[in-house]
């Protein structure tokens, strides 16, 4: 997968147009005509799950589609039958709004006010709720005064009239027309098992459940893996510092380094995108002699979903002690998946030397129009370095479900080495079919992204599905914000 990007996650991008009406039969024949010729999966997954059953697939969806004609409706429809094929590296973008919703005004800020006005509230007098607040103690546990992005400041006290729940949560200050002051924004229950669970109200005032809800530290109220997250700002408590560094990293988004115990270094890659290469490359330059001189090494990939392999070629050197085995990909060869390497040609951004390899490559693929082409010499590729750092001794990379794709194959060739242990939890499950590439539909109401590779691994070594494990399993009782100083603890052991 030389000097290819691999995509994992498609966030859908601005609209550009406007459709005046959706032919979803029509956008759904040019969906399956344009999959069958061109992703590198599909005859994979026909061979597995069997003609008849993609024939029945298709009459369902056929039907569906001749009574759509909203368009976000087809774009729901047009996802939906994709996933009779994988869960990652596919996805149909809209790039069009309806004509229903460009049709629709939105509502005014007095509509709104009075759409919401009959919402719970819990009223309590400010002086009143001041001090209470002020009396809170060192230990406040949910109570408190706490902001959720800059859009609300929620009052969280105990509720002793309402003998259902044991906390309630009000708005004292709302950016937004939707929510207004003493109106109920959440509740918190207590559990049989003695923990809590909340319910959260949504913009439009809808309920969104959530079985756990937690403190962590004094300062965080975290629900659903952090889709709800509340930061305290009354009373003040000190911060705790493992808790801040986790959301320091998690939130960043170039590459970091830094030393955090006596023989322990911390490098954060928060994404292999060919745009970070540049930044990876120079931090590992500037700080060589740290990670040369320090016994353990920890690479932080958590929510690393992919890029380009070349991003982390850097990073080798630092974990290798022997040979490493690189199990390639095929690149199925059309019309349209050939042009991917045109793209890479006009790209300024790519170097004389890789565009010299994309021409090359295109000319290999366009004599095998119809076939899967392997752009490398052999099916598999030895990697043998010249030198074997006496330090970092220990490398733990540490892993969670946000993994994917190039990341994948990263983890694949670092665990080969000795110094290697992986840490977390099973990684997304996403490499197998990649190299992701994108045409738009003939209404240019839809783009297909797909992908053009398939790996030789398959199906003997699936990763597609299932993710890659980790050596050290981190269970829930291990709170993200500890994995850091676990694992320097894990690495420490005699």
């Amino acid at each position: 997968m030389k000097k290819i990007i691999i995509l994992i996650v498609l966030i859908q991008l601005s609209y550009n147009g406007f459709s005046q009406t959706c032919d979803c039969s029509s956008n759904l024949k040019w969906l399956t005509e344009t999959f069958e010729k061109n992703d590198a999966g599909f005859q994979y997954v026909i061979d597995i799950k069997g003609e008849n059953a993609y024939a029945a697939h298709n009459t369902l969806y056929t039907e569906k589609a001749s009574k759509i004609t909203d368009l976000n409706e087809c774009h729901t429809l047009l996802n939906n039958w994709t996933a009779f094929f994988r869960e990652g590296h596919i996805n149909v973008q809209l790039l069009v709004k309806s004509q229903n919703a460009i049709e629709q005004t939105g509502p005014s800020e007095k509509e709104i006010i009075e759409k919401y006005k009959n919402t719970e509230q819990f009223k309590i007098e400010k002086q009143e709720f001041d001090n209470y607040i002020n009396n809170l103690g060192e230990n406040p546990g949910f109570e408190g005064v706490w902001t959720y992005s800059n859009a609300y400041t929620i009052g969280i006290v105990k509720d002793d009239k309402n003998p259902k729940r044991e906390y309630v949560g009000f708005i004292v200050n709302s950016t937004s027309p939707y929510w207004q002051k003493n109106q109920v924004k959440l509740e918190i229950f207590k559990t049989n098992e003695g923990k809590y669970s909340m319910k959260y109200y949504m913009r439009d005032h809808s309920v969104r459940d959530f079985e756990i809800v937690e403190l962590w530290g004094k300062t965080y109220i975290r629900a659903g893996s952090g889709a709800i997250l509340l930061k305290r700002a009354l009373p003040q408590q000190k911060p705790d510092e493992n808790i801040e560094r986790y959301y320091s990293l998690m939130y960043a988004k170039k590459p970091s380094i830094e030393k955090v115990s006596d023989n322990t270094v911390l490098l954060k890659v928060p994404s292999f995108n060919y745009s970070n290469k540049k930044y990876i490359d120079s931090l590992l330059n500037s700080n060589d002699n740290l990670i040369k001189s320090t016994e353990n090494l920890i690479i932080d990939v958590r929510y690393n979903g992919g890029g380009a392999d070349t991003s982390y070629e850097k990073i080798i050197p630092y974990v290798y002690t022997n040979p490493i085995r690189k199990v390639g990909a095929a690149l199925l060869s059309t019309e349209l998946n050939n042009k991917r390497m045109v793209d890479y040609m006009n790209d300024p951004d790519w170097s004389d030397d890789d565009k010299k390899w994309a021409k090359e490559s295109l000319q290999k693929l366009n004599k095998h129009i119809g076939e899967f082409v392997n752009l490398n010499e052999s099916i598999v590729r030895i990697d043998t370095l010249k030198n074997v750092y006496a330090n970092p001794k220990n490398v733990a990379i540490l892993i969670n479900r946000f993994c994917g794709s190039t990341t994948e194959q990263f983890l694949l060739e670092a665990k080969q080495s000795k110094k290697v242990k992986l840490v977390g939890t099973t990684t997304a499950g996403v490499l197998d079919i990649s190299n992701m590439y994108n045409v738009s539909s003939p209404s240019k109401e839809f783009k297909l992204w797909y992908g053009l590779s398939k790996s030789y691994r398959i199906p003997e070594m699936t990763i597609d599905g299932k993710g890659i494990l980790p050596d050290y399993y981190f269970d829930k009782t291990i709170k993200p914000y500890e994995w850091i100083d676990k694992t320097i603890e894990i690495l420490n052991y005699k």
